[in-house]
């Protein structure tokens, strides 16, 4: 199971990668006031820090998602970001190659009752790596959603199925199977 994990999060990698070589660098760049004033390149750096924080948790047995590099390179650089892609997608190929699902600790932050983050407690939660893997693929998905809107506010259409769900997917595609047989 953590194989397939590792590979369907392979595949939203290898998205990015070709989104990256199509989009050029001042699109990847630009910010989009209507998205909260971020950029293509500021989410998959986020991304990439997700991804980043897992990778580099699985010998700790402990991930900590807060503790992110923030590279601006990442958010600014296609090429940057394309070698950062490309790496990630190795690393998880060793992944998948393994195939062992291993427990870990997740490290959260809560806020304090006046909702002050900086206060408030650090929680440590049990987690595995396969549910890791799970919580990359919809966290990838959500972000590539958003980068989905920026880049057609920014004149560049990407694939039809970058920012979809894989089960969204799955569903589109059976229902189109449904609509041509019944035809």
């Amino acid at each position: 199971m953590t194989a397939a994990a590792a590979r369907a999060n392979i595949l939203l990698l290898q998205q990015a990668d070709d989104l990256l070589g199509a989009l050029g660098g001042e699109r990847y760049a630009s910010r989009v006031p209507a998205c909260f004033n971020s950029s293509p390149g500021g989410h998959l750096r986020h991304i990439t820090d997700h991804y980043l924080g897992l990778l580099d948790g699985l010998s700790l047995g402990e991930v900590d998602y807060e503790h992110r590099a923030r590279d601006p390179r990442v958010e600014r650089e296609v090429g940057h970001a394309q070698g950062l892609v490309r790496s990630l997608i190795h690393r998880l190929e060793a992944v998948a190659l393994e195939d062992r699902d291993i427990a870990l600790r997740v490290r959260a932050e809560a806020s304090d009752e006046e909702g002050d983050v900086e206060s408030g407690p650090t929680i440590w939660s049990d987690s595995s790596l396969l549910r890791e893997l799970e919580f990359m693929l919809s966290h990838t998905v959500h972000h590539y959603a958003l980068v989905a809107v920026m880049c057609r506010l920014l004149g560049h259409e990407p694939a039809a199925d970058f920012g979809m769900a894989p089960s969204t997917i799955r569903y589109l595609r059976r229902k189109n199977e449904a609509a041509v047989a019944a035809a």
